[in-house]
């Protein structure tokens, strides 16, 4: 077939600041993780699929399979829907502790918010 482009589970995208390897990156309305330092204004690579250790804010408890947002302006994974990006689900529970700010999510691959 002619016209195949990529199986979609990657991006390639040009940093608008400098972006860490393993930082969650909200590209108009795909999500992704970076699959390495990306430098301002440099090429990287952001997975779309799998499962993935993210900043989660740590109030929050969270069931197999309950729904993840992106919260751009704090940075971190939240289960709280309103003014934030849907990106996937969580993959593990996780508790509610103060200290219990990582979570694990498997992302849904789609545009945000499909």
């Amino acid at each position: 077939m002619r016209n195949f482009i990529s199986g979609g589970s990657t991006l390639t995208i040009t940093a608008g600041a400098d972006i860490a390897s393993g930082e969650g990156v909200l590209q108009g309305a795909i999500f992704g993780v970076a699959a390495g330092d990306i430098a301002n204004g440099e090429q990287g690579t952001l997975n779309l699929t799998g499962v993935y250790e993210l900043p989660k804010a740590g109030s929050q408890a969270w069931s197999v399979g309950a729904r993840v947002y992106w919260d751009a302006s704090a940075g971190r994974c939240t289960t709280a829907a309103s003014g934030n990006t849907f990106i996937g689900v969580a993959y593990e529970a996780v508790g509610s502790g103060a200290s219990e700010t990582l979570g694990k999510v498997r992302l849904n691959g789609a545009a945000a918010g499909a």
